[in-house]
């Protein structure tokens, strides 16, 4: 970015900061909805934290035990978890574990532990997506968490996508395609 460019965001962020001062008359009307749980009242979040440990070191064709670790925020809820691996070529649930379970609400809204099995089947840095629901007034919500596992010493592989160029200027260009509907 240049100067201008700079100055000239610099000058409407202070303009629009400004603005938030002037005083009003209005009073604020009563809102119908129900009032948000404990926990949620100041500002957005997941509604179930999780937490993991990978048990052990990970071995190509080796099963392997990851604890995880879910508590609800909304008090004391039936919390059901999912796994998914979205490459079944670099890793998979073993035979005997499900895809899905579900877990009985804890009175004293302790973190509750599962283990889920699985079996690396190549090197590299892979992934299992869980992700946590819960039944809630209205319907469901849910949190999800990418649990990455290192398995061997071979690096991560970031994928590349479009083309990296320079451009007059000697800087580089990284060129995304597009995509027509």
């Amino acid at each position: 970015m240049n100067r201008l460019q700079i100055t000239i965001i610099a000058a409407l962020a202070l303009g629009l900061a400004a603005c938030g001062d002037v005083a009003t008359d209005s009073t604020p009307q009563a809102s119908t909805a129900s009032p948000a749980p404990a926990g949620l009242a100041a500002k957005p979040q997941n509604p179930v934290v999780i937490d993991y440990r990978v048990i052990g070191t990970p071995i190509v064709g080796q099963p392997l035990a990851i604890d995880i670790e879910v508590r609800s925020l909304l008090g004391p809820q039936q919390i059901t978890l999912q796994y998914r691996i979205n490459d079944s070529t670099a890793m998979q649930l073993t035979e005997a574990q499900p895809a899905q379970v579900s877990i009985a609400p804890v009175a004293d809204n302790a973190p509750s532990v599962q283990q889920v099995r699985l079996v690396p089947l190549r090197e590299g840095r892979l992934f299992l997506n869980v992700a946590a629901s819960i039944e809630v007034e209205g319907g469901q919500i849910s949190s999800a968490m990418a649990i990455p596992v290192q398995v061997g010493a071979a690096p991560r592989q970031p994928e590349a996508n479009g083309t990296l160029t320079t451009d007059e200027n000697g800087e580089a260009v990284h060129s995304l395609p597009a995509r027509e509907n």
